[in-house]
């Protein structure tokens, strides 16, 4: 007799915002959730479609400057609390406002930042940096090497309570943004789990992408296309487990 079939998983897909290349960050995310049959996905440019995520089993973004309505930010924060996952990547939790003194972190979306566990500020300029394996026996990063990327390394607030698999040590400035200075020398969190109620949010904030058009706030025709953490198969292997994560098949305790 064959096995029975698994069954269906419904997700809900958020990618949209500024300044990233999101028509290939949302094809090659969705090109990972089509390796699984049986995950269905609705897929969105904001938060605002409440049909939809009250139907997922999870979440995945990967958005910039999104802002949910008021709404919409108490939904994000009742899904997780009730038992949804949320996979978020990259610029999620980054709101923005541009000024003369640079780009500052905008106080919005209190639900949503602190059911995420982190609210970006800044990034020192896109360099190679390595990335530290802190839990090598925790399914999400077993086997998974250190390795060097050359990516947007996050600093940012955090709240407490992170289990932070992956982490890179910075020290310095990050020029351009209000908050520049970064004078403590510790690990930043680069990946983590966080336990919100009856469910959980992973956050894996590398990632950064950037086509020629993508930024027009800085330049009509941007010269270079930045692919960063997506040339290396380190990511898709992260990207793979946090997808079977969010779907129930990785264990993460």
């Amino acid at each position: 007799m064959s096995a029975s079939p698994p069954p269906r998983i419904d997700a809900h897909v958020v990618i949209g915002g500024m300044a990233h290349d999101f028509d290939f960050a949302r094809l090659e995310l969705l090109k990972l959730l089509a390796e699984r049959p049986n995950i269905r996905s609705s897929v969105s440019a904001d938060f605002e479609n409440h049909a939809a995520l009250e139907r997922a089993r999870f979440l995945l973004t990967y958005t910039c400057n999104v802002e949910p309505s008021p709404r919409a930010d108490a939904a994000l924060a009742d899904f997780v609390a009730r038992g949804g996952r949320w996979f978020a990547l990259h610029a999620t939790n980054a709101l923005l406002d541009w000024g003369k003194e640079g780009v500052a972190a905008r106080k919005a979306a209190p639900l949503m930042m602190k059911t995420l566990g982190s609210r970006f500020q800044a990034h020192p300029p896109i360099g190679p940096f390595m990335v530290r394996n802190l839990k090598p026996d925790h399914p999400l990063v077993a086997g998974i090497a250190d390795f060097e990327t050359e990516d947007e390394l996050y600093l940012g607030e955090e709240e407490d309570r992170l289990d932070t698999l992956l982490g890179a040590r910075f020290v310095g400035e990050a020029p351009g943004f209000v908050q520049s200075h970064w004078p403590e020398d510790r690990v930043r969190p680069v990946m983590y789990l966080r336990k919100v109620g009856e469910g959980a949010v992973l956050y894996l904030n590398l990632g950064h992408c950037r086509g020629h058009y993508d930024a027009p706030h800085r330049a009509a025709y941007f010269p270079e296309v930045q692919r960063c953490s997506w040339r290396l198969p380190q990511f898709y292997d992260l990207l793979r487990r946090g997808l079977a994560w969010a779907a129930g098949d990785l264990v993460s305790d």
